[in-house]
């Protein structure tokens, strides 16, 4: 019998190819996109992906996967508690 023992963190993959395409689980919310950046809301944190004619092609949150398309500048992961730092609101620190 196997036990798992349980971290108090969830699980997180993401897979990148030829700065193309991007799949990604342990995805909990699409926080907002455009062809320019995707903030993505995942079991380990927040992921900001930056680039240029981003597209979001599969999204299933149920499945906790999405799969964007597009070319990838770059990757930034922050954890969900930089966000919500006293006096200054998410979105506030989303768009700085």
């Amino acid at each position: 019998m196997e036990e798992k023992v349980n971290t108090g963190q969830g699980s997180h993959k993401f897979t990148l190819n030829n700065r193309k395409l991007g799949s990604m689980t342990g995805v909990k919310d699409v926080i907002a996109f455009d062809m320019g950046e995707v903030l993505l809301e995942t079991e380990l944190g927040m992921l900001m992906i930056k680039g240029k004619d981003l597209h979001v092609n599969k999204l299933s949150v149920e499945k906790g996967e999405v799969e964007v398309e597009g070319t990838f500048d770059s990757l930034t992961y922050s954890e969900l508690s930089d966000y919500s730092k006293k006096g200054e609101s998410f979105f506030g620190k989303l768009f700085k």
